[in-house]
């Protein structure tokens, strides 16, 4: 018998001897970091209340509790138990039974009425109808990618309970090493923005952080190839954690289940939905544009297949001598610091992913309050000696100025962005303009990924700002909601129509002006004068968005054959800093400043080479740490 097995009939016991007698438990697994109990009287246990609680908290592990399949009533018959106890205001859009586990999945267009105070609603489901629930929200806006990631994972239950089962076992196995030690492997994104990824590893565990590509660089050759990066192969790699969906972060994820990974990715909920629409775009796109894709769309649906969703503050191991955290970011939907706990108190690693320290209108600010940091993994994108941001509003105001400039002179505006985050902030921006009348109201036309985007941001508004959460509550005043917002699903004859109309905005991507429609957009909008670019975000070296802001009025463009057609840009162009989704340099200082304890060492990653310097200088010098500006392919050992 293995020590795992050994260690769950050990814990099957310590529960049997905590419950009343009258509570039986007829198995214990795990799954995941989770501890599943299967009990024949759920009914017993949901009315103790306290009793999940009582043993997680002995056992210092995450419980799920379970009827066991023989006690179940029928689903004809709990349906009508469970709508019973559900509030008619929750909105209950559908009831999803599931026999081998015992659960039932509960959409609901207010979740919270279906859990209840502290969880009291979900307790009483469980004591009338003996299944165990599980909630999500229907989408305010029908979302495909949503439906689409739920369904699929319905029709993969048996085959995610196997590799849960698997992901069980592996993080609960005994440590096989008396060794201490941490290092941390920088694999890309270090000196340079783009193409983040890590190696923490320790004697037990080897944990792969990010795996993402180079905005603007096609024929550079992804450090997964390169043998110095995975040793002897991706399935070395006991655990990848996603800090968030961007593609500079996650693009390659899927390729890892192409090399010979068959483990667990751990982000946020959101995280998981975003990352399968932004890598399919990204096979999509790769192929419109003649080249050979890395992967294919199999393997982005078997990344999905093998994410472990968790909630931000949740403590969660996921290694015999690992544990992690995810804490907000600030960055995009579902963006996490990721905090891990080495050891049994022996060192703390956080990896800031990329954040945002003020709030926005969008989200509250990235967390940096954690127990204990020994070593912070920081990012430099604005970390420049000058790379300060305009205020917010400063950035506000001085877009509307642009955009009213544009329409007094009948002239369109579009703004290439980026389809998760910069877009739906601008979407709230704009729409307070016309309500408040501050500019014209007009058409806002949205094209590629955004709108499908927002539909996913409606779907998770406990990851937004508190006061916007609550306004997405209300369909009455959910802003996403307003009718000037049009989703361009027409293709290129609406665009045309479009070009060829009234007054409007336009929010395309993509936007680095890197490809997709926003292509199209500057052949249709590019020549006339009048019309007006706004740049809104970051635009790395090499992309096409960096030449155009530096000055190019001549852009190469597909042509028929294949051959390259030059455009000519006479639109105005304008920058309007402080709409980006990155920290400034002040931010990032302020991130570490109020720190406490303040971390012993900081690496200073993702940015150019001179803003990683200069972060790594300042910070030595204001707050006496030790600093390093890594190069890519460097081994940092802790201990």
């Amino acid at each position: 018998m293995s020590s795992v097995d050994t260690q769950l009939e050990e814990l099957q016991q310590t529960i049997a001897d905590e419950v009343p007698p009258d509570i039986s438990v007829t198995e214990v697994k795990y799954e995941g970091p989770e501890l599943v109990v299967y009990t024949r009287d759920p009914k017993k246990f949901a009315e103790n209340g306290d009793l999940i609680r009582r043993l997680a908290s002995q056992l210092r592990k995450r419980i799920t509790v379970r009827p066991d399949p023989d006690v179940l009533s029928p689903p004809r018959e709990a349906r009508g138990e469970i709508m019973d106890v559900v509030p008619e205001d929750a909105g209950v859009t559908d009831l999803d039974f599931h026999e081998d586990t015992g659960e039932v999945v509960i959409e609901a267009s207010k979740p919270g009425m279906v859990i209840g105070r502290h969880g009291s609603t979900l307790r009483e489901i469980t004591q009338r109808a003996g299944w165990t629930p599980e909630v999500v929200r229907t989408p305010p806006i029908e979302s495909s990618t949503v439906r689409n990631v739920r369904n699929f994972l319905k029709t993969e239950r048996d085959d995610r309970r196997d590799i849960l089962e698997k992901v069980g076992r592996q993080i609960h196995r005994e440590e096989m090493s008396d060794d201490e030690y941490v290092r941390i492997t920088t694999l890309g994104c270090c000196r340079e923005v783009g193409r983040a990824s890590f190696i923490l590893s320790t004697p037990e565990t080897r944990i792969l952080i990010d795996c993402g590509d180079k905005p603007g660089s096609e024929d550079e050759v992804p450090y997964l190839q390169v043998s110095e990066a995975l040793g002897a192969g991706a399935n070395t790699i006991d655990a990848v954690v996603l800090t968030h969906a961007h593609l500079d972060h996650s693009a390659f994820i899927p390729l890892l289940f192409k090399y010979g990974y068959d483990g667990p990715i751990y982000c946020t909920e959101p995280t998981r939905d975003l990352m399968g629409l932004l890598t399919l775009d990204y096979l999509d796109v790769a192929a419109k544009e003649g080249r050979t894709p890395p992967y294919d769309s199999e393997m982005v649906r078997e990344a999905i297949k093998h994410c472990i969703t968790l909630d931000y503050g949740d403590v969660t191991d996921i290694a015999p001598d690992v544990k992690l955290t995810f804490h907000n970011a600030g960055h995009i939907l579902g963006s996490a610091v990721t905090h891990f706990h080495i050891g049994d108190g022996l060192y703390n690693v956080a990896f800031s992913g990329d954040i945002h320290y003020e709030d926005t209108r969008l989200f509250n600010g990235a967390v940096n309050d954690f127990p204990r940091v020994e070593t912070l993994v920081l990012e430099s994108t604005y970390g420049g000696r000058n790379d300060y941001q305009t205020d917010q509003e400063d950035s506000e105001r001085k877009l509307l100025e642009v955009i009213n400039e544009a329409y007094e002179r009948g002239g369109k505006v579009v703004i290439p962005a980026f389809a998760v985050g910069r877009s739906q902030e601008l979407m709230l921006v704009l729409e307070e303009a016309m309500r408040n009348d501050k500019i014209p109201t007009m058409p806002i036309h949205l094209d590629g990924m955004i709108w499908e985007a927002t539909a996913i941001h409606t779907t998770y508004p406990e990851y937004l700002r508190d006061d916007l959460r609550d306004r997405i509550f209300h369909d009455d005043e959910n802003p996403f909601l307003a009718e000037q917002f049009n989703h361009i699903d027409g293709g290129e004859e609406e665009r045309m129509d479009v070009a060829e109309g009234e007054e409007c905005i336009v929010l395309s991507t993509s936007g680095m002006v890197t490809g997709g429609p926003i292509m199209s957009w500057l052949e249709h909008l590019g020549p006339q004068e009048d019309n007006q670019m706004i740049f809104v975000g970051y635009q790395a070296q090499g992309t096409m968005g960096r030449r155009i802001q530096s000055g190019w009025d001549e852009i190469p463009v597909g042509g028929s054959g294949g051959r390259t057609q030059h455009l000519q840009l006479n639109m105005d162009v304008e920058t309007v800093d402080g709409f980006s989704g990155h920290a400034d340099r002040q931010g990032l200082e302020n991130f570490v400043r109020t720190m406490n304890p303040r971390p012993e060492k900081v690496l200073c990653v993702h940015g150019d080479e001179r803003s990683t310097q200069d972060l790594s200088s300042a910070l030595y010098h204001d707050y006496n740490m030790r600093t390093f500006a890594p190069k890519n392919l460097e081994t940092f050992r802790f201990l």
